[in-house]
């Protein structure tokens, strides 16, 4: 059956998990969410075959399960994204609504067996307001989170270009599936509340974790995605200790030393990097790049390195080279990242824009 396939596929994630050494946060979250799908489903396998009215102790354990599911989906994106509170011990908060709906359920748990079996063969006969309740609060707390999650997604993107030259090897892919899973089983909870529909898109949800956490590594691996400070909010340099003398200062030595020493040729650049050879910090260099430019990092990085490619390229001595070489040699790590933000930059393909310019 697929809820036993589901379960044991949980459980072999788990045992991975576990096993793992040196687990960072996000894998110490992804191992507790696991887990608690792991409970969910067993749980609802014994109601749905039965075997929970042979064990009446295992009745209700369940219910509030759905409102820990999305705060752990936001728990592990924050994580991976370096964007939780710095102040951990704030999370607690997130599990209240669950562990009010536990105490609630403390009448219920210490109710005799035949009374316990009695309610869920009424449909919550004496409860029907909680579980009216909680049905609202798991749509509401599914639909927060979730788009919760995707806001985190799309601030770690634009933190990602203000920090990185190339980005290729930041794949945010496994956290998009990982959302939009969840969201997907949402939208089953909403239309199909408690039915066989959502535990059956919760299995495919965990093959789901099971087939792209493999490809991905880093969730059974020690790798882990490079970690972005959180960016400042919009108005974010309204506290800034840059002033305008220092500012143009600033941006005067950074042209002057992309200029001179080409420093957009290292393919791994980052603010950090050059930063470091400027003697400042991070911050006012993004700064400065940000408010003169009206460009992020990575925009700012490789047009440098699209100009410097239409250089080589209008020189004739380098035409026995290949294109991409001579991409490689301006700084670029991809033939797709090269193709991408060429076409972007210049609204033609490399090839293109080489026809272009031998044909003069």
């Amino acid at each position: 059956m697929i809820f036993i396939a589901g379960i044991t596929i949980a459980i072999l994630i788990e045992f991975l998990l576990l096993s793992k050494k040196n687990k960072s946060e996000s894998d110490k979250f992804l191992t507790l969410w696991m887990f608690l799908i792991v409970v969910h489903l067993f749980l609802f396998y014994t109601e749905f075959s039965g075997a929970a009215f042979e064990y009446p102790f295992l009745l209700g354990v369940s219910l509030p399960l759905p409102l820990l599911q999305a705060v752990f989906l936001y728990f592990y994106v924050g994580s991976l994204t370096n964007l939780l509170p710095k102040n951990r011990s704030i999370l607690l908060l997130h599990l209240l609504p669950a562990a009010i709906a536990y105490l609630y359920l403390i009448s219920f748990f210490m109710l005799p067996s035949d009374e316990k079996i009695f309610v869920y063969e009424n449909q919550g006969a004496g409860y029907e307001i909680f579980l009216s309740l909680l049905n609202y609060a798991t749509i509401i707390s599914g639909i927060a989170y979730v788009t919760w999650s995707l806001l985190l997604l799309r601030r770690h993107r634009r933190n990602i270009l203000d920090k990185f030259s190339d980005v290729e090897k930041i794949n945010l892919r496994w956290l998009q599936i990982l959302t939009w899973g969840m969201g997907g089983i949402w939208l089953i909870v909403i239309f199909e509340e408690g039915s066989i529909f959502t535990f059956s898109g919760v299995v495919i949800f965990v093959f789901l974790i099971a087939f792209f956490g493999i490809k991905q590594v880093r969730i059974f691996a020690s790798n882990e995605p490079a970690e972005v400070d959180a960016a400042p909010p919009k108005g974010k340099y309204a506290k800034s200790g840059l002033n305008e003398a220092l500012s143009s200062r600033l941006y005067e030595q950074l042209i002057t030393r992309m200029n001179s020493e080409a420093l957009y040729r290292n393919g791994d650049l980052s603010i950090g990097d050059l930063a470091s050879q400027l003697d400042v910090h991070p911050n006012y260099l993004s700064q400065v790049i940000n408010e003169r430019e009206g460009r992020n990092f990575y925009d700012f990085v490789n047009h440098y390195r699209v100009e410097e490619f239409k250089r080589l390229i209008a020189d004739p001595k380098n035409h026995h080279l290949t294109l991409l070489s001579m991409a490689f040699d301006c700084g670029f790590n991809s033939k797709s990242a090269f193709n991408r933000y060429f076409k972007k930059n210049t609204g033609q393909t490399p090839s293109e824009y080489f026809s272009s310019v031998t044909k003069v």
